[in-house]
């Protein structure tokens, strides 16, 4: 991995404390765009293998024992020459441990402190146990999620955990870094999952007390209407179809051959027409109907598995996937034009924490009692 590291947030130091999937998401979003991320992790967990994880790419990894006063002496030593912390543990841990945010701002109070959690740092339920499920739930937005008729369905953790905990954390991290500019000082961080979850919300919020939202599954989006749903093909695939414009419907119906459907503007005719639509596209396979489509705007596409995904003209042709250590992975996003790429390569431990403050003798000692890997 290269030491130098480029992009728009090369200069930056990220410590990142381990954790479960949205902390590390967090740090490759930084990572992604230049930032220097040093995973802290458990010292029996530190080993010379590269970890391949994906969201531990283009980062560098350490073991520390930070339950012993000397290992909590050496982070101290690395947040002094640090721009940022991500801390994911349940409120009050961090601080038991000596490294909470008044800990590590006496040491460098330019430090910006990214704490995340599901339930946020203060409420009734943050000391709670909790999974990206209970968040969205509680948040009101698994109860808008599933089909007509049938029970809330979790859109695996994407929601909570990726978008409404781990991205919000990565932007609030640059809010902080962007204010630190004019005063100096670093900020704290509350990326409460549960709070991401309704933000990513705030338009479904607007439309329920509007009243043109209503019950799950009846609704434009939500697979209610005939023109926005996936429907199965011939051979057991399915395409997907967003026509949500009259134009783009036009478009679709006339390629599909269909005349004397039932007005899709008639809400009490969306069952019949997607009962129409639903047997037509059983009539042909996935590639027939791909034929059909391409090139048009009908705004119907095949569902792709993951590997089809990464081998679709429009995604090679944009560079959307690569292979890193013998694993296929998307490339960063947003794309910076201009800006060099980005160095992916799987995370390895650093050994040199000279840098990083920690001179290689005091590091040998600290290795030598085990509190350091």
């Amino acid at each position: 991995m290269s030491e130098a590291r480029q992009g728009p947030l090369a200069g930056v130091r990220v410590l990142e404390l381990a954790g479960l999937a949205p902390g590390p998401f967090a740090g490759m979003m930084l990572a992604d765009h230049g930032a220097e991320v040093l995973r802290v992790d458990r010292v029996s967990a530190v080993t010379d293998r590269p970890r391949t994880d994906v969201m531990d790419r283009g980062k560098r990894t350490i073991g520390l024992d930070l339950k012993s006063p000397e290992g909590v002496a050496a982070f101290k030593d690395l947040v002094a020459n640090s721009d940022v912390v991500i801390e994911v543990f349940r409120p009050g841990v961090a601080e038991r441990l000596g490294i909470g945010p008044d800990d590590l701002h006496a040491v460098n109070e330019r430090l910006v402190y990214g704490r995340m959690t599901g339930w946020g740092q203060d409420g009734p339920l943050a000391p709670t146990a909790g999974h990206d499920i209970d968040y969205i739930a509680i948040s009101g937005v698994l109860s808008m999620l599933g089909r007509e008729g049938e029970k809330p369905t979790p859109p695996i953790n994407i929601i909570g955990d990726f978008a409404g905990g781990g991205l919000m954390l990565a932007y609030g991290v640059l809010l902080a870094l962007l204010e630190r500019e004019r005063t100096g000082k670093g900020r704290v961080i509350d990326a409460a999952m549960v709070d991401g979850a309704a933000l990513l919300f705030s338009m479904f919020y607007h439309g329920v007390q509007a009243g043109h939202w209503g019950p799950r599954g009846t609704n434009l989006l939500d697979t209610g209407a005939p023109m926005y749903d996936t429907y199965e093909t011939a051979d057991g695939q399915f395409l997907a179809v967003g026509s949500l414009e009259p134009q783009f419907w036009n478009t679709m119906v006339t390629l599909m051959g269909l005349t004397d459907l039932p007005d899709r503007d008639d809400r009490s005719q969306w069952p019949a027409l997607k009962a129409r639509l639903a047997e037509e596209f059983r009539s042909r396979t996935r590639a027939e109907w791909e034929a059909v489509f391409d090139g048009s705007d009908a705004c119907v596409s095949p569902v792709l598995s993951m590997p089809e995904a990464t081998a679709h003209p429009h995604n090679v042709a944009r560079g959307a996937f690569t292979e890193v250590g013998g694993l296929t992975q998307p490339m960063p996003a947003p794309r910076l034009l201009g800006t060099p790429g980005p160095d992916l390569s799987p995370a390895t431990r650093l050994d040199d924490l000279s840098a990083w403050g920690l001179p290689a003798d005091v590091a040998a000692k600290l290795r030598s009692q085990g509190v350091l890997a």
